[in-house]
């Protein structure tokens, strides 16, 4: 029914989840979600000597117990398919989170549980916030289901937290028999916190929301606040792309947005070393770890397109070579999409940008792929699109300086407005087919890593 905040409620319905502990496990090494609060309030942990409740198996601690609740939304609309959607984006976290000494990860209820194990707190959280499918993520800490048992854990997370501002609480009692109703359990956590802090109350917007979620055997508490995450759906609900991935800004946030839209992204990065030094192809291996946060590793083609580019200046006019350029590039990337079983070609080309992305010139550009080609950005202006690569951290990147291969012999005045029977006509007087055939047996793959926990500025300083 509704929802009740600071003094309040809100809608949903929750089933009991029972998840199971592994017994004498030793304590946890990691940051617990206490000692991320404490990181953010300035404030050393105090050591607490909670109890230990049997229900969980005896090793794990009432009112201590770390746990993630993840969130999606698009996810839950998919109505005839959504438990495999739902069982892809379990196995992505998993995935994701590959490495940490976490607990179980399963599926109960509208949301995914994740037991946090010893892992750290703010790792864990790290990866999960570029996980597509995940709408967002609330730390919470088990309590007994008793109201004694909520207040004595609000009252230890008091010592290490304090609301930023004002504050509110929701509550979400999906077990209706529990003695107290949201309102009056809001209430009495609200005026907890109050008394404890000083902190006033706002039911609009408030600074911090402190969560209680009532179950039928447990609840949850959560002061740590939601982190969000990138939304979308699942990575390989959607079927493989192929990225055609520069050194710049706007391919590396083109295949982030399809990766959102289910996709999984192989990449395809073209080069003219020795021509030019190698910074773009090293920007294109950084990028890709970046890229390959959010599927858990990418496959990046590396073309040398060169000599390719040397031949296009023999025998093609002047003012229609980056065209042809851009023609070589979607006929390789296709054949390597025929290879590598991707179904699409994605690109960051963005409407009116650039000399080649007039409608004319797309329009005969795509008219060499043999696979659809996607433009995810085409209707995106250039500040929109530099907020998301800061958003996801590929902007420092692309900013380094670099020879791309679209600046060599490159014409001072390009055609905004090919023709394809002149485009056609100046293809003629080239080997196409041989050449693509001879770049896609020459190209170098690569398997990327995710790059965690390296800071965008470090990886920009490793190209």
């Amino acid at each position: 029914m509704g929802t009740s905040t600071a003094h309040s409620t809100a809608s949903g319905s929750d089933s009991a989840v029972r998840l199971r502990s592994r017994r004498n496990r030793p304590r946890r090494s990691g940051r617990s979600i206490q000692a991320v609060w404490a990181r953010r309030r300035g404030v050393t942990r105090p050591s607490v000597a909670p109890r230990v409740d049997p229900r969980y198996g005896g090793a794990v601690t009432a009112g201590t117990r770390d746990l993630l609740l993840i969130h999606y939304n698009e996810v839950a609309l998919k109505l005839g398919h959504r438990s495999m959607f739902v069982g892809r984006l379990v196995e992505n976290v998993r995935r994701a989170l590959g490495g940490l000494d976490i607990g179980r990860v399963e599926s109960n209820a509208g949301r995914l549980l994740v037991d946090l194990g010893r892992a750290p707190c703010e790792e864990v959280l790290e990866r999960l916030a570029v996980v597509p499918g995940i709408a967002n993520v609330l730390p919470v800490v088990v309590c007994e289901r008793s109201i004694e048992d909520l207040e004595a854990a609000v009252d230890r997370h008091l010592r290490t937290w304090r609301p930023r501002g004002s504050f509110r609480v929701e509550v979400r009692r999906a077990d209706k028999t529990f003695p107290l109703k949201s309102p009056e359990i809001g209430s009495r956590i609200g005026a907890r916190i109050a008394a404890a802090t000083g902190a006033p109350v706002d039911l609009k917007k408030p600074d911090d929301v402190v969560y209680v979620i009532v179950l039928a055997d447990r609840i949850y508490l959560g002061m740590a606040g939601k982190v969000e995450g990138c939304g979308g759906l699942p990575v390989s609900t959607g079927g493989r792309v192929l990225l055609l991935l520069s050194g710049g800004i706007d391919s590396p946030v083109a295949g982030l947005r399809m990766m959102c839209r289910g996709c999984r992204i192989d990449a395809v990065h073209f080069h003219s070393v020795p021509y030019l030094d190698g910074t773009s192809r090293r920007k294109a291996e950084q990028l890709s770890r970046v890229l390959a946060r959010g599927q858990a590793g990418l496959r990046l083609s590396l073309v040398a397109f060169g000599d390719l580019q040397r031949e296009v200046v023999r025998s093609v006019p002047k003012p229609l070579r980056v065209v042809i350029y851009r023609r070589l590039m979607m006929r390789i990337a296709s054949r390597i999409a025929e290879l590598d079983h991707a179904a699409a070609l994605v690109t960051g080309e963005s409407l009116g940008q650039v000399a080649s992305q007039t409608l004319a010139n797309l329009t005969v550009i795509e008219e060499a792929a043999s696979r659809p080609v996607l433009r995810p950005l085409v209707g995106m202006d250039k500040l929109e699109i530099t907020r998301s690569a800061r958003r996801w951290g590929t902007y420092e990147i692309s900013i380094v300086p670099d020879q791309d291969c679209c600046t060599l012999f490159v014409p001072r005045h390009p055609a905004t407005a090919a023709r394809l029977e002149e485009v056609a006509e100046a293809e003629e007087n080239l080997p196409v087919g041989e050449m693509v055939e001879q770049a896609v047996a020459a190209r170098e793959r690569v398997q990327i890593e995710p790059a965690w926990g390296v800071p965008p500025a470090e990886l920009a300083a490793a190209v």
